[in-house]
């Protein structure tokens, strides 16, 4: 087997084989030559090559977040570093773990003025679990000075001896830190970076390992609840008659179905999940915007609950925010592991452990149900908000809303489902999905600008066919996305072209505008087609109801190639439609 001549390149490609991280994504570049050397010539790994830095680490995230593990990415030294960045703060703030592998210059080669060359120790230092700055490997005594801090050089004065332990010291140090940064990211869920030296020659190849590094195992914490946490939550919730679960972000199949039966035959409990849950039951209220958006003042206060439940990651919808952020619950508990937001100004007890856990150990001691009329209530309100919603949409104009509603029913069973950030996520809040999809979307950071590559690396590592559906502006952003020869030929993308930011119409401000239409909607007449051409993907566009039935005929059949469908809509009602809904469904 061919293994790069640097003894550190050898170091970090061994522990990252050890500890079963597979999926190494490498953009081009010189001064990561050693570490693309070892990865690519090793079978173990499964290797990709992603030219756009910004876009390879979407990738890797959209692998990670299916794959629930580790993700490698590998780039060279300076700017390149730096496009990681947002989905560095996705990872961060979605708890998705990915491994940042950057190569740097050695010490005396920064800040001499050299090319490529940027401060990369601890560059990601606030939304980053650990950062490991490793050492150089000693090649003469004309680099010993860049190890002035390590111990064995501060009581060693004879230059013979300096030298003979150094390297040791070296090796030493580069395992302890590559093993705590990729331990970090296995059991604390996130991303960790690891800055590597490599001086030149960087080319070089060597037939055998000069270097077998120590694999450091970690302990894991036991999540047991302690009794008396459970005890104090039983006494609360026996005693409290309106009751409120809220969940977010959540993986597939996550809580076990027991649990939420259990839990929809108390009459004191309503639960709202998002679209990103993927929890689905029919006593739940899965589109949250649609309750609580024409409520008046009086029924926001008779939704107050006494105790807030909560789980999942972020929560998209605004509106449920500022209900619970002025109508304070009493008591305000969020079940997670790692870490709680005060989303509300309230929160008065992080349970940590998973919710499945807190669920198994909670729900079989919760003696008797509250009488309650809370849910029965809610439920009623639900099914007449259903009936107006099926009525507004037989007699709107084809439109965004219209659209959505279309394109989210034709999607077939056991598809995974990625959404867009901005109207994309919002629209598809406002539907029931078939529960047999498996649904996701960026929500840490809920930025626009990687969501197409993040759903093609979650194709790349699923077998389930995927469909993405995006707007028109996140698309034409993030469009490097389909620069690599590994997009499946079952990945499928719906993008609604309204020609703009299409959000930025509903929002309060001056509409019809040249300020507004160049600085906040960003108006502009580009489509999909030249790109589909460009990276051999087939497409289809609709611009009405007729086009659209058709189009969506065929889009989920087999083909050779991956598909785009473009909805155009028209921009100047979409605004209109969605506020019009709110007030028709009261």
């Amino acid at each position: 087997m061919t293994y790069p001549k640097i003894p550190l390149a050898q170091t970090v490609i061994q522990l990252c084989k050890a500890k079963n991280i597979k999926h190494i994504i490498i953009s081009p570049g010189s001064r990561n030559a050693p570490l693309t050397i070892g990865f690519t010539n090793d079978a173990f790994f499964k290797c990709y090559s992603v030219v756009d830095e910004r876009s390879a680490a979407f990738f890797a995230l959209g692998i990670a977040q299916q794959l629930q593990e580790p993700t490698a990415v590998v780039c060279t030294s300076g700017s390149a570093l730096l496009n990681y960045y947002p989905a560095i703060a996705e990872a961060f703030y979605s708890n998705i773990p990915l491994v940042v592998l950057s190569a740097d210059r050695p010490k005396h080669l920064i800040g001499i003025g050299d090319g490529q060359t940027i401060n990369q120790k601890n560059v990601f230092d606030n939304h980053i679990l650990y950062s490991a700055n490793l050492k150089l490997d000693l090649k003469d005594e004309n680099n010993v000075s860049e190890y002035e801090e390590l111990p064995i050089l501060k009581n060693l004065e004879n230059k013979f001896e300096r030298l003979l332990g150094l390297q040791k010291d070296i090796q030493t140090y580069n395992e302890e830190e590559i093993n705590t940064a990729i331990n970090f990211s296995v059991f604390k869920k996130g991303p960790v970076h690891i800055n590597i030296p490599l001086d030149e020659p960087l080319y070089k190849t060597v037939d055998k390992l000069s270097v077998t590094p120590k694999t450091i195992d970690v302990s894991i914490k036991s999540n047991e609840i302690e009794e008396y946490v459970l005890q104090s939550c039983l006494e609360d919730w026996n005693s409290a008659s309106k009751k409120m679960i809220l969940v977010g972000v959540n993986y597939p199949n996550e809580i076990d179905k027991k649990w939420l039966e259990e839990i929809a035959q108390d009459d004191s409990i309503v639960v709202f999940t998002e679209t990103t849950s993927n929890i689905h039951h029919p006593s739940f209220f899965s589109s949250i915007d649609q309750i609580i958006a024409p409520l008046s003042d009086e029924e926001k206060s008779q939704l107050q609950p006494d105790i807030l439940v909560t789980f999942g990651g972020l929560i998209v919808s605004k509106k449920i925010k500022q209900l619970l952020r002025k109508y304070k619950p009493k008591q305000h508990w969020h079940i997670d592991s790692k870490t709680a937001n005060d989303t509300f100004f309230c929160l008065n007890n992080h349970i940590e452990t998973s919710p499945n856990q807190f669920l198994e150990a909670f729900l079989p001691k919760v003696t008797h149900y509250v009488k309650s009329n809370y849910k029965t209530y809610w439920r009623v309100i639900k099914q007449k908000r259903l009936k107006k919603h099926k009525d507004y949409l037989e007699e709107i104009p084809f439109s965004d809303f219209k659209v959505f509603s279309k394109i989210l029913k034709s999607i077939p069973n056991n598809y995974i489902l990625q959404v867009g950030n901005s109207s994309a996520i919002r629209y598809t809040q406002l539907f029931n999905i078939n529960k047999t999809l498996e649904v996701f979307c960026n929500r840490g950071t809920s930025g626009i600008d990687g969501s197409t590559s993040t759903a093609i690396g979650s194709a790349v590592a699923n077998n389930k066919p995927t469909v993405f559906i995006t707007g028109d502006l996140s698309f034409l952003y993030d469009s490097n996305a389909f620069w690599n020869n590994y997009i499946p030929k079952n990945f499928r993308v719906i993008v609604v072209n309204n020609q703009g930011g299409g959000i930025f119409r509903i929002l309060p401000g001056h509409k019809n505008t040249e300020n507004f239409d160049t600085y906040f909607e960003t108006n502009h007449n580009y489509t999909a087609e030249h790109l589909c051409n460009m990276y051999g993907f087939k497409y289809e566009s609709a611009s009405n109801e007729d086009s659209l039935k058709l189009a969506l005929k065929a889009f989920y059949k087999e083909d050779d190639k991956p598909k785009l469908l473009e909805i155009f809509t028209p921009k100047h009602i979409n605004d209109e439609v969605l506020l019009n809904y709110f007030e028709f469904i009261k």
